[in-house]
């Protein structure tokens, strides 16, 4: 006879006990071969992520919530401001840094967090020069924040909020700092996407390096095209991101999660008055399935991408305070989510949207999760072409997906964006008060995706 120990993790959270069983040889053969395939599973390649290749992702039946340690790394409190349109919304005259400013100060002041227990700063930003490395600073000071606090930007394209959120939880992980601030901002009434800046004429003789140059909505039409996206289908996706904004906007959803924000506005006469902006200009309520379809192509004459089915382009900022769990713990501050696990891919230039097809994947490997024990995504809706690629490919219920609408209906301010999800995502778990799963992912610009997985403890 053979004595196995098996370690058996129920549903209940810390419901873990070791059970002893004997087995006859026959046996004994059966579970060792059973768990040779299992580990054979985990290491065949038709199992990794390879090039494209459609992720297997099983369902898991009853999901047991990860162990608790120390060396977590949580979300401690997120808050962002109202998105506005750009050029003409409620921020077109605000500047970045005063947008940032508004989210980090309020972050700390929430939660009573002194600004000199930080360790790190950093923001996420597209389109300011040097990705804002000057404006951040300028931003932390009008925050009341002291020198000696240490700030930094970066840009991953569309995912430069979750990269920020990315990097402050490594500074954390390596063991650098306890507590950092992670966020996103981005003005695109005062700067434009379009100079590519300086890139060297060899380019235009490599493929990819000139697939770089693709506009984003082409690349949009060449998803909706390569994969069969109907133009119906992409106006039902938008239609059904405004109905789930507005429904949000009118319940007062956003409320908890939106900071307001005194700024100037100058309007059409050129009077300058001083308003307060505390909701989100891009929802629209009384869109129609009849009047997307009468919106032109946005793109290429022939196309299916149009103003209606395409994220807004916008300006906001978010901030996301993190830290180490026995810190959070020691200095009795809340915790909001854990970060499970994260994840950053490539796939071909000319159809980057389809990047969160694969980094989901990517990330739900990392935590042990599969699609089916996820409760939310937040998937950013750069078009409805690629956002309903992705759903589709995963096998996403729509009803899991962005409850509260989506880029389509709130807008998409390129660096701000991930920490707004992340904002967005934890609120909407912490309102359903049960643990639960959720996952924040988006499609870069360049050809990428990026995707984190994130636990809510539970009330």
């Amino acid at each position: 006879m053979t004595l196995f120990t098996f370690r058996i993790q129920g549903c209940v959270p810390g419901a873990v006990q070791a059970v002893k069983v004997q087995l006859d040889p026959s046996q004994a053969n059966v579970l060792k071969m059973h768990r040779l395939r299992v580990v054979s599973g985990h290491l065949s390649p038709q199992n990794r992520l390879g090039p494209y290749s459609h992720a297997q992702i099983a369902r898991s039946e009853c999901s047991a919530s990860l162990p608790v340690a120390a060396d977590d790394i949580v979300v401690v409190h997120g808050l962002r401001t109202a998105i506005g349109k750009a050029k003409r919304g409620s921020f077109k005259d605000t500047t970045p840094d005063e947008l940032l400013s508004a989210v980090m100060s309020a972050v700390l002041r929430d939660v009573g967090l002194s600004p000199d227990k930080l360790g790190d700063v950093c923001v996420g930003n597209v389109l300011q020069p040097g990705a804002g490395a000057l404006m951040v600073r300028v931003a932390q000071f009008l925050s009341g924040f002291p020198d000696s606090v240490p700030i930094y930007t970066v840009n991953r394209m569309c995912s430069s909020g979750l990269q920020a959120l990315f990097n402050v939880a490594g500074g954390i992980r390596n063991g650098s700092y306890d507590l950092g601030l992670a966020c996103g901002v981005e003005s695109m009434s005062l700067r434009s996407v379009g100079n590519p800046g300086d890139v060297s004429s060899r380019l235009m003789d490599n493929a990819k390096a000139r697939d770089c140059l693709i506009p984003m909505g082409i690349t949009s039409e060449n998803v909706a095209e390569r994969f069969g996206i109907s133009r119906e289908k992409q106006d039902a996706f938008a239609l059904s991101s405004q109905q789930k904004a507005s429904k949000a906007q009118e319940r007062g959803v956003f409320q908890q999660e939106i900071t307001p924000l005194t700024t100037r506005f100058v309007d059409e006469d050129g009077k300058e008055r001083t308003i307060v902006v505390s909701k989100d200009d891009g929802i629209r309520p009384g869109t129609t399935v009849e009047g997307l379809a009468k919106l032109k192509p946005a793109f290429k004459p022939d196309g299916s991408t149009t103003a209606g089915n395409s994220s807004q382009v916008s300006d906001g900022a978010a901030a996301v305070l993190l830290g180490r769990r026995s810190m959070v713990e020691a200095l009795n501050l809340p915790v909001m989510g854990v970060l499970r696990a994260c994840a950053v891919v490539g796939v071909p230039p000319d159809l980057m949207g389809i990047g969160p097809a694969y980094a989901i994947p990517a990330a739900l490997r990392k935590s042990g999760l599969s699609v089916a024990d996820v409760d939310v995504f937040e998937i950013n809706e750069a078009f409805a072409s690629q956002a309903a690629y992705c759903v589709e490919k995963l096998g996403i219920p729509m009803e899991k997906v962005n409850p509260n609408g989506g880029a389509i209906a709130l807008g998409h301010p390129l660096g701000c964006t991930g920490a707004r999800q992340v904002v967005t995502l934890l609120n909407e778990l912490k309102r359903r008060g049960k643990r639960a799963y959720g996952v924040v992912s988006m499609c870069i610009g360049t050809g990428m995706g990026a995707a984190a997985v994130f636990e809510y403890p539970g009330n």
